[in-house]
Parts: structure tokens; C-alpha cells; sequence
């Protein structure tokens, strides 16, 4: 993989990522994409038309909420907000996500 992840890991992964960081508190697009880049050291980074889609599928699941906010100076800005159907959600994705690693770690590790 070097120094870009893999791009169907990065989708795979996109969903639980989003919601654990909409667990930490309601964000909007841009500073979800510069959260991520800034967390993986730029490793991890997103386009629009990546993100975006992601986010009307949580919505429709209902999984997050959107709710527009404008500053006292600037333009609105679109927040997601992650609904206690999304925290289950999270919860399910996360125990899956560790369950995977602990398997891929068992295989990696060969014949015992």
C-alpha cells in the first residue's frame, strides 16, 4: 500500500470511521475531511464526491441527521449530527471491524 491506502479499504472502512467521528461531536463536511488527513498523517484523505455520498446513504439509514448552521460571518455550513440508531450502528460496526482484525492477525501469524 505504501504511502495510499488501498481504495476499497478506504471504502470499506469509510462508514465506521464517520460515525466514530460523529460520536466525537456534530461536524461538518470539510472538517471531517481535514480531521481524517490530519489524524492519519495525510494518508487518509478524502475527495467530495467520495464523502458526500457516504453521508446521504448514513441519512437515509438514519443513522446521522443534518441540520444547517450559519456563523456569525461566513457561508452555512451543513453539520451531521450521529442519532442513537447510528450509535448502535457504531457499536455493531466497531465489534465487526475487531473481530476482522483479530482474524486477519490469527492468519498472519501462520501455522502455530
Amino acid at each position: 500500500m505504501g504511502n495510499v491506502m488501498d481504495r476499497e479499504l478506504r471504502r470499506g472502512t469509510l462508514e465506521l470511521i464517520l460515525l466514530r467521528l460523529l460520536a466525537e461531536r456534530d461536524m461538518y463536511g470539510y472538517q471531517i475531511s481535514t480531521t481524517l488527513e490530519e489524524r492519519s498523517n495525510r494518508e487518509f484523505s478524502l475527495k467530495e464526491g467520495t464523502l458526500y455520498p457516504v453521508f446521504y446513504r448514513l441519512e437515509d439509514a438514519g443513522f446521522i441527521e443534518a441540520r444547517w448552521e450559519t456563523p456569525d460571518r461566513g457561508k452555512p455550513r451543513k453539520y451531521y449530527h450521529l442519532t442513537p440508531a447510528g450509535a448502535v450502528r457504531l457499536e455493531e460496526l466497531m465489534a465487526e471491524w475487531k473481530n476482522f482484525v483479530r482474524i486477519v492477525n490469527v492468519l498472519l501469524e501462520g501455522e502455530r
